[in-house]
C-alpha cells in the first residue's frame, strides 16, 4: 500500500526511459538539405517509432523530406512527450504546464534492406507480445483499459498500421549522442546515457497511456483519487487526475485548497502530488491492486473518523 515517510520517486534516467517506452510517436527534426552552413533550417514532422534495447527505431514515410536531408547530414533531434491523453491535456494547458518530455540529439542512420527487415520483424514480435499481455490481464486492469479510448492510447493499435499500411517507409536507427528530460515545470535535466542504459525497465510503460486515460475518464476512480489526497496527504482536494504511473507509485494533479491570503480567503489551485507504494508494483495487475488496497485503506480511515 502507501509508503510512509520520504516519497519514493524515479530517478531522472528512469523517468526518461519511461517516457520513451510509453509512447510511439514523436517529432523528428533534421537539417534541410538546401540550407547553407551559416543558416541551418530545420524540417520537423511527427513520426512513429518503437524502442529496442533502449534505442529508438523510426519509421519515416518515403515522401518525407527527412529522407533527402539525412543523405547530406545525418544529424538530427527527436522529441517525445509523456502520454497525456483525454481530459488531462486541457487541464495542463489551462495551468500553463506542458507534459513531461524527452529530447534526444544524435544521428538518424538509414537502415539497409536486410537490417530494416530485421527491425520490422522485431516490431512484429513486440506487438504480438504486447497483445498477448493485454489478453492475459485480469478483470480489474481490463476494466480500466476498456474505459480509455484504446484507438488513441493503445501502442499495439497505433503501431500495427506500420506493418499493414500501403504507405512505403524508410526505417532509421536513431543513434543517441546526448539526451535530456524536461519536467512539467519546463526544467531541463541532462541525462547520462549510461544511467539510461542501466536503469530498470518499467513493465507498466506499455500500458501507462491507457491506464492514465481509463482512470481519468472514470468518475468513480477520480473520486478515489480525491479521497487519497484527503486521507493520505491531508490535502483538501475537490478534483484530481492521475498524471503518471510507474512501478514505485503515481503522480496526481489535484485541485486543492491553497493557503490563506491577506484578505482571509483561500482559493483552489492545481498542485502535483506524489503517492508512493510501500512495495513496487512490478506489473499492471499489481499496480491496479495497489490502487484498490489504497481505496480500502482510505475508506477505513474515513469510517474511523466519522464512526460510520
Amino acid at each position: 500500500m502507501l509508503k510512509r515517510g520520504k516519497p519514493s520517486v524515479l530517478t531522472i534516467a528512469e523517468k526518461f526511459k519511461n517516457v520513451l517506452a510509453s509512447n510511439w510517436q514523436g517529432k523528428l527534426n533534421t537539417i534541410k538539405a538546401d540550407s547553407n552552413d551559416s543558416k541551418e533550417e530545420i524540417y520537423t514532422s511527427r513520426v512513429k517509432y518503437f524502442v529496442q534495447k533502449g534505442r529508438p527505431y523510426i519509421w519515416v514515410p518515403e515522401k518525407e523530406l527527412h529522407n533527402v536531408n539525412t543523405i547530406i547530414d545525418e544529424r538530427g533531434s527527436f522529441a517525445v512527450s509523456s502520454p497525456i491523453p483525454g481530459p488531462l491535456a486541457s487541464i495542463l494547458k489551462s495551468v500553463n504546464k506542458l507534459p513531461a518530455r524527452v529530447a534526444l540529439i544524435g544521428d538518424a542512420i538509414l537502415l539497409e534492406d536486410e537490417k530494416a527487415k530485421l527491425a520490422a520483424e522485431s516490431l512484429k514480435e513486440t506487438l504480438l507480445a504486447d497483445q498477448k499481455a493485454v489478453e492475459e490481464l485480469n478483470y480489474l486492469v481490463s476494466g480500466i483499459l476498456k474505459s480509455s479510448h484504446l484507438g488513441s492510447t493503445s501502442r499495439v493499435a497505433n503501431l500495427q498500421e506500420l506493418l499493414q499500411s500501403d504507405t512505403q517507409y524508410n526505417l532509421y536507427k536513431f543513434k543517441v549522442r546526448s539526451c535530456a528530460y524536461i519536467d512539467t515545470n519546463a526544467i531541463v535535466h541532462e541525462v547520462n546515457l549510461k544511467d539510461v542504459e542501466n536503469s530498470k525497465a518499467d513493465r507498466l510503460a506499455q500500458f501507462s497511456m491507457s491506464l492514465i486515460d481509463g482512470i481519468n475518464r472514470s468518475e468513480t476512480r477520480r473520486r478515489a483519487l480525491i479521497l487519497f489526497c484527503i486521507t493520505f496527504l491531508n490535502e483538501n482536494a475537490k478534483d484530481a487526475f492521475i498524471l503518471s504511473v510507474d512501478l514505485k507509485g503515481f503522480d496526481v494533479l489535484a485541485k486543492v485548497l491553497g493557503s490563506v491570503k491577506g484578505d482571509g480567503f483561500r482559493e483552489y489551485q492545481w498542485k502535483e502530488l506524489r503517492f508512493a507504494f510501500k512495495n513496487e508494483a512490478s506489473d499492471a495487475e499489481t499496480f491496479c491492486q495497489r490502487l484498490l488496497e489504497m481505496e480500502e485503506e482510505a475508506l477505513k480511515k474515513i469510517s474511523s473518523v466519522t464512526g460510520i
